[in-house]
């Protein structure tokens, strides 16, 4: 009660002693806008030093993986294609308007987050699990995500197996102490099951040995045991089993210390994924981009309305030119992972949530 008297007292003597010559401060009018709800009277939001970096030098420095079919491969002419490469192309075309003008960047896990933070990559599209020590300890935050996986087992067709409670008594290979390892020991604990583990140094050689015959099953992300499986003499040879021991979930990774740079690989890679929800691809945005008669949320993605582009500190067209160069989420997943590909991947948990079976691939409205 004291407290409060003590205000009561300050407020009355503040408002006596004020000079009556003085106006009183008027309230200010909030910013204006649109009819997307994008404000209009702030000015364009200033590039963050990484995006300053890459337009001063005309390219935009991409990690990835070391080579991992489906996602990260370079072919016969050096050229690099797949999932990952098709986000980092989409990046630069928004950022730069030019799809090519990327550098990618070779990485193995141990040396990716060191790349980031010295920066000789500016995003790192790698296909890297995200977790607490990712995002906590190695100064890396994930933009958005693009691939949700899990971990599980590629076995050998000859021994007729139909789900990992089968691999009891079988010899694993495994990357020794990693996570994957964890996992594997862990799922055989909970259902009281005996395997035998062998260890590497490193997941490639793990992989490598499976191939060589000198385990029965290989555990692993799905989609890189599905790489696996693409790259063998006899893919029908070896299955994948349906069994999913632990999630995980991808996407593009930045430095923690840049949040506009944060913001613009974020929506760049929602962009793609509004335009599947939209029916935008690599064929007809640019006709609907031109059209009067496309709907409002398009012609505000595609930059005709709205002011999207200055609120990322981009160009207002950063939208259409990312899916022009690459199409839409589900194009860059048929292409790459789909069932006509090499990895022969279904869509799964990768489907747009608002698909029939629906997924986990969400984007919120671009406003």
């Amino acid at each position: 009660m004291r407290r409060l008297a003590t205000v009561v007292a300050f407020l009355v003597l503040s408002a006596c002693g004020r000079d009556e010559s003085t106006p009183p401060v008027e309230a200010q009018p909030l910013p204006e806008t649109d009819n997307a709800g994008v404000e209009t009277v702030l000015g364009p939001r200033e590039p963050g030093p990484t995006q300053r970096a890459i337009q001063a030098r005309g390219r935009l420095n991409c990690g990835i993986h070391q080579g991992l079919a489906g996602f990260a491969l370079a072919d016969n002419r050096g050229r690099w294609q797949g999932f990952d490469v098709d986000f980092c192309r989409a990046i630069a075309a928004a950022v730069l308007g030019d799809a090519n003008a990327v550098r990618f960047v070779p990485l193995s896990a141990r040396d990716q987050f060191e790349a980031l933070r010295r920066g000789r990559v500016d995003v790192l599209v790698r296909g890297t699990p995200v977790g607490v020590a990712n995002d906590a300890r190695e100064g890396a935050d994930v933009a958005a995500y693009t691939y949700f996986d899990g971990q599980g087992f590629l076995a050998a067709r000859g021994l007729n197996l139909t789900s990992a409670a089968e691999l009891s008594g079988a010899r694993i290979c495994v990357e020794g102490g990693s996570a994957a390892a964890l996992n594997v020991e862990d799922y055989f604990q909970r259902r009281g099951l005996t395997y035998e583990p062998v260890g590497f140094a490193s997941e490639s050689e793990a992989r490598r040995s499976f191939s060589e015959g000198r385990c029965d099953a290989v555990a692993g992300q799905i989609s890189q045991l599905a790489a696996l499986r693409a790259t063998l003499a006899n893919p029908d040879a070896q299955v994948l089993l349906p069994d999913i021991i632990a999630d995980t979930a991808s996407g593009p990774m930045v430095s923690e210390d840049d949040p506009q740079w944060r913001d613009a690989v974020r929506w760049i890679t929602h962009a793609l994924i509004l335009a599947e929800q939209m029916g935008l691809t690599r064929d007809n945005v640019a006709e609907q981009a031109e059209s009067q008669g496309s709907p409002v949320e398009v012609r505000r993605l595609l930059g005709q309305s709205g002011a999207l582009g200055d609120a990322l500190g981009l160009r207002s067209d950063w939208a259409l030119r990312a899916i022009g160069a690459v199409g839409n989420y589900g194009e860059v997943f048929d292409r790459n992972l789909g069932p006509r590909s090499v990895l022969r991947l279904t869509r799964g948990r990768n489907a747009l949530w608002s698909a029939t079976p629906s997924g986990l691939i969400y984007a919120p409205p671009a406003r």
